[in-house]
């Protein structure tokens, strides 16, 4: 069971307190986005949020297991862990949360080089 749409609602409701996020379904999942900001992944009924070196110890010291992609590719992890129940069932801690993760993909995004666009191989005419 990939993804069942009363558990994206549900999450979407509680993540109500950031304001305008919306998901975005894509390979079996769905994507969280929060003012264009990829903060979240909604995969197997389980809420996995981005995480970076500030916010990583929390999921850690509760257990909880970082979004693995590909089965066959134990070995490969994502910067996203699994949300604690009792965070997703509190709007108010899992908004917190959220916060964070939002804050953790603005750096990311930030961070990031920008490609150089390659010049057109085409010919002019």
């Amino acid at each position: 069971m990939p993804l069942s749409r009363g558990y994206l609602d549900y999450v979407l409701e509680q993540l109500g307190a950031l304001g305008a996020v919306r998901a975005r379904r894509m390979f079996g999942a769905a994507g969280l986005y929060c003012d264009e900001l990829f903060f979240g992944i909604v995969s197997h009924d389980t809420l996995y949020l981005r995480t970076d070196e500030r916010s990583r110890p929390d999921y850690v010291a509760r257990g909880m297991e970082a979004f693995r992609p590909y089965a066959d590719r134990p070995d490969v992890s994502m910067s996203y862990f699994a949300v604690p129940a009792e965070v997703l069932e509190e709007p108010g801690e899992l908004a917190a949360w959220g916060r964070g993760a939002v804050e953790a993909a603005r750096k990311a995004s930030s961070a990031r080089v920008p490609r150089k666009r390659r010049p057109s191989a085409r010919r002019p005419r």
